[in-house]
């Protein structure tokens, strides 16, 4: 296979492979929308039932958001392979 053949290849694909992904993308980012939603509202329940703790919440939360965006990014890249 030659590399000007994958070129041509990927040339034709590309618009159809793009509205692909985007619409992969989009559907992939709902679940990890409501989760970063999920976990922030929980975090402010917290931060209002034991202020003391606040800094401890707020690090578990930004670990939360970090690992549920990254469900967002696999779906980014899943959306584009598949």
């Amino acid at each position: 296979m030659s590399l000007s053949y994958v070129a041509t290849t990927l040339a034709d694909n590309a618009p159809k492979a793009t509205g692909y992904g985007a619409i992969g993308y989009g559907l992939a980012a709902i679940g990890p929308g409501i989760g970063v939603g999920i976990v922030v509202g929980k975090a402010i329940e917290g931060f209002a039932r034991q202020p003391e703790l606040a800094g401890q919440i707020r690090t578990n939360m930004f670990l939360g958001i970090a690992f549920t965006e990254a469900l967002a990014l696999i779906g980014l890249v899943a959306g584009f392979i598949f």
